[in-house]
């Protein structure tokens, strides 16, 4: 299991690979402001981060890391998760035509779904991908050529977490403004219990739930 240290070495280690500050969020599955915080603390020394807090975690946002890498490893694991939240979607439509992935982690899940369901793939880079500091509102996700087109499309989304909404109301809007219907969105873990995002419903295999104070 990674504690904060561990993550906060790969936070480190992916910077240096230039990746943004969006896309580690991405790919440590977390938010964009942990993310933050776990790359400027890969960017100081350990005695410098250890003698402000007496330890490498303390001080840093309240978040919940999810690894799911054991499922992403495995095809056959894959396939099944898959299924399931095609299981879940069913729920909401029937009549859906295509299922789009959020990049990069919802993308392998949303293949599963599409291939369960018999349905087009669509794919969506959010604009956090190209995030590094200032203002993100200030810049655009876009969908891939290579896949389906959402336009005159009733979709489902696929994600593998959501924490405060902002990723799937962004591909949501996206969706209606080309021309789509996002009927409902599915994810491996829900950290928040956000359950809706735009009126559009939020099904999670799983939820994450605080129990105690974070004093």
């Amino acid at each position: 299991m990674k504690n904060v240290d561990d993550l906060i070495e790969s936070a480190g280690d992916l910077a240096a690979r230039g990746l943004s500050r969006g896309e580690i969020a991405d790919e440590l599955n977390v938010s964009r402001e942990t993310a933050s915080w776990l790359v400027e603390r890969a960017g100081r020394s350990a005695s410098a981060v250890e003698s402000e807090s007496g330890d490498g975690s303390a001080g840093g946002p309240q978040d919940v890391h999810v690894d799911w890498s054991a499922i992403g490893e495995a095809g056959a694991r894959l396939a099944s998760i898959g299924d399931a939240l095609a299981d879940l979607l069913r729920e909401h439509s029937h009549d859906v035509d295509l299922v789009v992935g959020v990049e990069k982690a919802g993308v392998p899940l949303a293949t599963a779904v599409s291939r369960e369901l018999g349905v087009d793939l669509g794919t969506y880079t959010p604009r956090k991908h190209q995030w590094e500091e200032g203002d993100i509102e200030d810049l655009g996700g876009s969908f891939s050529r290579n896949f389906a087109q959402v336009e005159g499309r009733d979709c489902f989304i696929v994600d593998d977490t959501i924490t405060s909404g902002t990723t799937i109301s962004e591909a949501v809007e996206a969706i209606e403004e080309s021309g789509g219907n996002a009927i409902a969105a599915a994810v491996l873990v829900d950290k928040q219990g956000v359950g809706d995002v735009n009126g559009v419903p939020v099904d999670a295999l799983m939820q994450v739930i605080r129990v105690g104070n974070d004093d």
